[in-house]
């Protein structure tokens, strides 16, 4: 009989310890209190996942083709981590290996996962390979005079921070801190003339800042036209690396007009015609935007990202992100994250 009332009060103990838990989590995600170690979302919650596709370059305007199987990469794939979501891929070939840095977002923090493929087709999750006590996404990757050089988004932190690999890709060091100060999102770095060039969006989406260095660790100086996009949702916020075809430049921007249901909905592409240290010009593609969401399966609520990487003349492999509704309750305790149905 003692076992038996020491085994319920156990029971209900745990059983208290759990609802506790539970209704704590639950308001601690109404009230959108941030809380480390401590998450909850919604089946409103937006799941994002990777895919690819085979882009086309005509006259003034992109066609994308999606690749059987995708997405290539999901939260399930992370193996290192408990993860909730992958997303802001960044796509770069070295000899005959493709990289995709991305986003794994955890239990209170974004960090830069890998994955490679030896085709394009068949992807192999690798590793978590840079982490910060804050968080980090956007892992846009250059090369600069055989050296690979990372800028991730470091909001966080109220700064541009760059990191260069000391064994690609997988061993990253902090160089230095390029701006300081500023509250900039989705730094988005072109090598073009000699100049590196960096875009990057103030965090409401609605103004594109332009800097520019002779060096990646700088200094970078403000562009003169600089913001070259004010009060601007649609077309302000970077998406991807910009592509340098050989003939023209073509940059990517967010369609995220605000936050809530129409933040990250598709993704718009511009020509850059004019680009020095006194100019800036770009016109819209045509047949703008150039992803959207599909309406069903992993992309069907929208996509905000595109990185392209060339294959052959005019023909190129593009990696892009896409969000779809979790349709059920996901908690953090700890290191540990589960969903209810």
């Amino acid at each position: 009989m003692m076992r038996n009332n020491c085994f319920r009060r156990v029971f209900v103990a745990l059983s208290l310890f759990a609802a506790v838990a539970f209704f704590g989590v639950l308001i601690v995600h109404k009230a959108n209190i941030d809380i480390p170690y401590l998450c909850s979302s919604g089946p409103a919650g937006d799941i994002w996942s990777v895919g690819i596709y085979d882009l086309e370059i005509q006259n003034r305007s992109l066609r994308l083709h999606a690749r059987p199987g995708n997405p290539v990469l999901t939260a399930a794939d992370v193996t290192d981590m408990p993860a909730r979501f992958v997303a802001d891929p960044f796509l770069i070939r070295d000899r005959d290996t493709f990289y995709l840095f991305f986003e794994a977002l955890g239990v209170d923090r974004g960090v830069i996962g890998l994955a490679t493929s030896d085709d394009g087709l068949c992807w192999r999750y690798e590793r978590v390979v840079l982490e910060e006590p804050f968080h980090l996404s956007y892992p846009n990757v250059f090369k600069w005079r055989d050296n690979y050089y990372l800028v991730p988004e470091s909001v966080a932190v109220k700064s541009v921070r760059l990191y260069k690999a000391t064994h690609f890709p997988d061993e990253w060091q902090l160089v230095k801190t390029i701006i300081t100060d500023r509250e900039l999102v989705d730094s988005t770095v072109l090598i073009h003339q000699g100049l590196l060039w960096l875009f990057a969006s103030s965090i409401d989406n609605q103004d594109l800042y332009l800097f520019y260095a002779d060096r990646p660790e700088g200094p970078w100086h403000e562009h003169i036209g600089s913001p070259i996009i004010s009060g601007n949702g649609r077309d302000a916020r970077p998406a991807g690396n910009i592509m340098d075809t050989g003939e023209r430049l073509i940059r990517f921007s967010q369609d995220s007009q605000e936050y809530g249901e129409k933040y990250g909905k598709a993704v718009r592409g511009f020509e850059i015609i004019t680009l020095t240290r006194e100019e800036y010009r770009e016109r819209p593609l045509e047949d703008n935007p150039v992803l959207k969401g599909s309406g069903t399966g992993w992309n069907s609520m929208g996509m905000h990202q595109l990185s392209a990487w060339p294959v052959s003349r005019g023909r190129w492999i593009a990696a892009a992100d896409g969000k779809r509704r979790s349709g059920q309750y996901t908690f953090c305790l700890g290191k540990t994250i589960f969903s209810v149905p």
